[in-house]
């Protein structure tokens, strides 16, 4: 039986731990075997306590590192077919999980995206400078690797797990979207989309992610671009 590894990087969510993993237990995952790990980036809200009552392998920092760190962190003991990647909070619906393993199962993708931005799902309403980031660095994406993404910043990301571990992944923070979609499409990969729902976060519930990411992404695009 084919097996799915979920990957959730953790930096204080106790808020929203709980919750999430309750979705992800309770996801369509195709009849694969699940294996979760947290890697937890060094929180400080209490998210370590929460910990113990859980019976998921947790992988932890020392030091807050990024998400691109905690990703590189847990596919060393990942060990499923196909690895998707979940944020602890709650601004994802791990329903959607069905579609994207579905390409892969039936061999159609190496990897699948899901997209905010292509309608037929909830979405909430995004903050405007975020959607202008969004399309600017996707709009850039598209030209520098002639492809025809919608989202690729997008959280949820799904892989054929040998094709992703085959990728050196060297971002530590939110620069790793930019650089594995570079990657994955040097390496000609069958990379699909397919709408998924999107309950975004203010800063104000725990949003983390700033225009400051926003200039580390297009500085990663350029570079991956003509580095490997």
């Amino acid at each position: 039986m084919q097996k799915i590894t979920v990957l959730i990087p953790i930096f204080n969510e106790a808020n929203t731990l709980n919750e999430i993993l309750k979705k992800v237990e309770n996801a369509d995952l195709c009849g694969l075997e699940k294996e979760i790990i947290l890697i937890d980036d060094c929180s400080t809200d209490g998210t370590k306590e929460l910990y113990a009552t859980l019976p998921y392998k947790v992988l932890y920092h020392d030091v807050n590192q990024g998400k691109g760190a905690a990703i590189r962190t847990g596919l060393k003991e990942a060990t499923g077919d196909i690895v998707i990647i979940q944020d602890a909070d709650l601004e994802y619906d791990p329903s959607d999980y069905k579609d994207l393993i579905k390409l892969i199962i039936e061999d159609n993708a190496d990897v699948a995206y899901g997209t905010r931005l292509n309608g037929g799902k909830p979405s909430r309403a995004f903050m405007f400078h975020h959607l202008l980031g969004n399309k600017l660095l996707t709009f850039l994406t598209n030209i520098l690797y002639n492809t025809t993404l919608t989202d690729m910043e997008t959280c949820y990301k799904a892989f054929r797990a040998d094709f992703i571990k085959d990728i050196d992944i060297k971002s530590n923070r939110f620069d790793f979207e930019p650089e594995i979609t570079a990657k994955v499409l040097k390496k000609g990969a069958r990379l699909y989309e397919l709408p998924i729902s999107y309950y975004g976060r203010e800063y104000a519930e725990g949003k983390k992610i700033t225009w400051k990411d926003g200039f580390h992404a297009i500085w990663a695009l350029i570079k991956f671009r003509f580095v490997d």
